[in-house]
């Protein structure tokens, strides 16, 4: 190796270990990664924001509903309970086929041994998305029954 660098030194050959190559290949790839998981998960994070304003615009369009409910004796916080559990569900099966898919997606990349699968980051931006869809739901509900049940009942 050594007499190879000193004869072909004005050639510019520079001999390198293949682990270490390999090492410098990879690290370049895992930033890759990297940038694209934080901008899937910024991505997520907004679509949990749609999910936001989906709820909203579906508890708007059935206030003359929701004032119906009212006017037969279902209380309020009854109806912020079923509309809650209806988007929470909706919310729930959304992230399962999401993170089965991803997971799909993922599989090759966690059967590797030389990849690092980052776990703990990827925990925290599911976390972050449920707590963030869940608050949009939680928002939005708290708009359903806002307002006189005799308004909701005679715009339809």
């Amino acid at each position: 190796q050594e007499r190879l660098q000193r004869a072909l030194s004005d050639v510019g050959l520079e001999l390198t270990p293949t682990q270490d190559r390999l090492n410098d290949y990879n690290s370049v790839q895992n930033t890759y990664l990297a940038i694209f998981q934080m901008l899937g998960g910024l991505g997520l994070l907004l679509g949990s924001v749609g999910l936001g304003i989906v709820v909203l615009r579906n508890v708007l369009e059935r206030r003359s509903e929701l004032a119906l409910l009212r006017a037969v004796g279902y209380s309020i916080p009854s109806i912020r309970l079923l509309i809650r559990r209806e988007h929470v569900f909706m919310l729930t099966m959304g992230l399962l086929v999401g993170v089965i898919a991803a997971l799909v997606a993922i599989l090759p990349s966690l059967r590797s041994s030389t990849s690092q699968f980052p776990f703990g980051f990827t925990l925290a931006i599911l976390v972050a998305l449920i707590a963030n869809g869940l608050f949009w739901v939680w928002l939005a509900t708290q708009f359903a029954v806002t307002g006189s049940v005799a308004t909701s009942l005679q715009e339809n």
